[in-house]
């Protein structure tokens, strides 16, 4: 024993003996099976789990995928026309509007809670067309507004600002000569 001191101070190097050399050696574990609960330790010297093919069961979650990005596109577009000022000055325009007042009453605004505004609002190539439905304390609806530019340095020409009845009848709100859209 004073022999084996003696040589770890002086740092001989020194064979491993039987007893150190065994050691209990790890089995490797199998891959926890789906149903079996949580796993509690992580070993590095685990069993990998087996792979299983997964075929083409994502071709039948791609068109629920199309339909809901579709929604999503289209409501966001929706989102894009409402909030435009387009839409803002419109609507300005028909409560400030006599005639829109006479058949709509007070209080205008949108018919539905979240509005649909159909038609192209392009204002970089000079064309809009769009139409809403529209409210008052009397009666409902459909405003449609057209509005083009000729060319890239004009203003924008009102073409169509009418109101359309829910029993049909078409009213131009263009009066003679007076655009409430003109810039002056």
């Amino acid at each position: 024993m004073i022999f084996q001191l003696s040589q770890r101070r002086i740092g001989v190097l020194r064979l491993p003996t039987t007893a150190t050399r065994i050691s209990p050696r790890r089995t490797l574990i199998p891959a926890p099976a789906a149903n079996s609960g949580p796993i509690t330790e992580r070993r590095a010297d685990r069993e990998l789990p087996s792979i299983k093919p997964e075929g083409r069961r994502w071709l039948k979650t791609l068109p629920i995928f199309a339909v809901v990005v579709g929604a999503a596109m289209l409501g966001i577009f929706n989102y894009q026309k409402s909030s435009s000022s387009v839409v803002s000055s419109t609507l300005y325009a028909l409560r400030t509007s006599s005639r829109a007042r006479e058949i709509l009453g007070d209080q205008i605004y949108f018919a539905q809670q979240i509005p649909w505004i159909s038609g192209e609002m392009n204002q970089l190539h000079g064309r809009i067309d769009i139409s809403f439905w529209v409210k008052g304390t009397k009666a409902q609806g459909k405003m449609r507004f057209k509005s083009v530019r000729p060319d890239r340095m004009s203003f924008f020409r009102t073409e169509e600002w009418s109101l359309t009845t829910e029993d049909g009848t078409v009213i131009q709100l263009l009066e003679d000569n007076h655009d409430p859209f003109r810039q002056e």
